[in-house]
């Protein structure tokens, strides 16, 4: 059974992240890749929440090859412009959500609609069978935000943007 996530963004940030993590876990992502999709949500559920419109919608959605998570800014002040500027700031403790996000995500793209600005992030994971709800194991303990370490990906390597504006 397939099922697709929505969820109004909030300042609820521990909420948004548990959704997220039972949605990718259901479309079998392993450790690794939960810790990536959590983490690249949170960031750009703060982001809307501190520089946007305060409001939107997460739209998460399992296919074959993966997960896409849909962040929906009503604000729509999100330009491929930020994304192709972010960089880190070794000096500063904020202000590199979107640099993280795109190292994060498999592919990133940024669409401009009646609703506001729509950032895609795309999540390839392994051949897997869906894991019933019914069937998932339960929870680990442990989990670090130390971030994902999956082959291929390392901290320098800019992931490709799209813009579909």
């Amino acid at each position: 059974m397939t099922f697709e996530l929505r969820c109004p963004i909030s300042p609820d940030l521990r909420y948004i992240r548990e959704l997220v993590r039972i949605h990718g876990e259901h479309h079998g992502l392993n450790d690794e890749q939960l810790e990536g999709l959590v983490l690249a949500v949170n960031e750009a559920v703060t982001n809307v929440l501190d520089h946007g419109g305060k409001a939107g919608r997460i739209t998460a959605r399992g296919h074959e090859h993966g997960v896409i998570i849909e962040i929906l800014d009503i604000g729509g002040r999100l330009t491929p412009e930020h994304l192709a500027a972010a960089t880190v700031d070794p000096t500063g403790s904020r202000g590199f959500g979107l640099w993280v996000i795109q190292r994060l995500c498999d592919d990133v793209t940024l669409e401009h609609t009646a609703s506001g600005s729509v950032l895609s992030l795309h999540f390839r994971g392994r051949p897997a069978a869906l894991i019933p709800l019914e069937h998932r194991s339960g929870r680990k303990s442990g989990r670090g935000a130390t971030g994902p370490t999956a082959p291929g990906l390392t901290p320098v390597r800019r992931r490709p943007v799209r813009s579909t504006s």
